[in-house]
């Protein structure tokens, strides 16, 4: 009997070596998995912003394409535009009744793109009233607003008028003065402006590199 045998084992160097290993192991794991769940929420995010912002363009592009042409507005200006927001009168159609003029608003205010409209009328005088009160800013329980999206940085509207992309609406004829900017009022008789056949839109907004541009066309055409 040999009484000089040893049973085989781990040494205390070989199991801290092994549990090193293992501690490595566990890090690097663990900030694998870290990024792979950081960067599904920074996509889940931009993929949330981005569908906010389809629909938000889907709104647009419905006004756009029932925008009043100046034939059925009898002359008066059915759009207006500046660096930072857009007006417009739209044609509501409703079933059973006749259809109806609506002004609409968008603007960025404190980060949110907000879209406010007034009630239809079929009444042209009215539809002046109706867009200084949409012009003024003054929350009124008659034109609600709606938050289309949030976290908007900026808004740049353009009209293409008289084969160019323009930051305001030009007018000829009678003064040849431009509307102000904001679309606070409506412009004097004897002035009218060209009549602009597309808007575009660019919306920058946190989170996305670059601004999101669409170009509609109005009433349709």
């Amino acid at each position: 009997m040999n009484t000089g045998s040893r049973h085989a084992g781990f040494t205390l160097v070989e199991l801290l070596v092994a549990i090193g290993i293992l501690a490595m192991v566990a890090v690097l794991g663990w900030r694998g998995l870290d990024g792979i769940v950081r960067a599904r929420v920074a996509l889940t995010q931009e993929m949330e912003t981005t569908r906010g912002m389809q629909l938000a363009f889907a709104q647009m592009q419905n006004d756009c394409e029932n925008a009043a042409g100046s034939e059925l507005m009898r002359g008066q200006p059915s759009l207006l535009w500046d660096a930072d927001r857009l007006t417009l009168v739209r044609k509501v159609y409703v079933e059973h009744e006749p259809s109806r003029l609506q002004v609409v608003s968008y603007r960025v205010v404190n980060g949110q793109l907000i879209r406010r409209e007034s009630p239809g009328t079929r009444d042209l005088d009215q539809v002046g009233a109706l867009w200084q009160a949409l012009a003024s800013d003054a929350p009124a329980d008659n034109s609600p607003s709606v938050v289309l999206q949030v976290g908007v940085n900026a808004m740049q509207v353009q009209g293409w008028q008289n084969n160019a992309w323009r930051n305001e609406p030009t007018a000829v004829g009678g003064t040849g003065e431009q509307p102000p900017p904001g679309g606070g009022v409506l412009p004097q008789p004897g002035v009218n402006p060209l009549e602009p056949t597309g808007v575009q839109v660019a919306l920058t907004v946190q989170g996305l590199g670059q601004p999101m541009v669409k170009s509609f066309l109005l009433g349709g055409t």
